[in-house]
């Protein structure tokens, strides 16, 4: 095993399986928001995975992604595949706010419906940026 395996095992902040999982609904865009690429995320969602095309492809291409991702973001405390669970299905109601330590914002997604979804639609596009930034602050 070279250095660079050893280094992603001690940093995985992705998990295969979960992008595996994710890419199920991949022509949604959600797996690739998953590893941090928001705006081929984007372009996933409103294109159905580019035909279908985009999405099949990508079958081949999550260990790449998992691997990138892995190296990208900041271990730490907050497990990023929990944060992305909670922001899938409850992101309206905050809940992945209040896992970050952001109670207040937490709080008003959870009053306004994630903030009339335009928040939940911010976070799908910030949330590894906003894990990676707390994991990094309480290291």
């Amino acid at each position: 095993m070279n250095s660079y395996q050893q280094g992603s095992q001690l940093h995985d902040t992705h998990s295969k399986v979960i992008g595996y999982l994710l890419w199920i609904f991949g022509f949604t865009g959600a797996h690739r928001f998953y590893y941090g690429k928001p705006v081929t995320g984007t372009l996933w969602f409103f294109t159905l995975g580019l035909l279908g095309i985009g999405w099949l492809i990508d079958l081949f291409l999550i260990p790449a992604m998992d691997r990138e991702a892995d190296l990208r973001f900041q271990p730490g405390p907050l497990d990023y595949s929990l944060a992305w669970i909670l922001l899938t299905f409850l992101g309206v109601f905050g809940v992945h706010r209040m896992y970050q330590g952001k109670w207040i914002t937490g709080l008003i997604y959870l009053c306004t419906g994630g903030l009339f979804l335009v928040g939940v639609l911010y976070d799908f596009w910030t949330l590894n940026t906003q894990v990676s930034l707390a994991n990094a602050q309480r290291r």
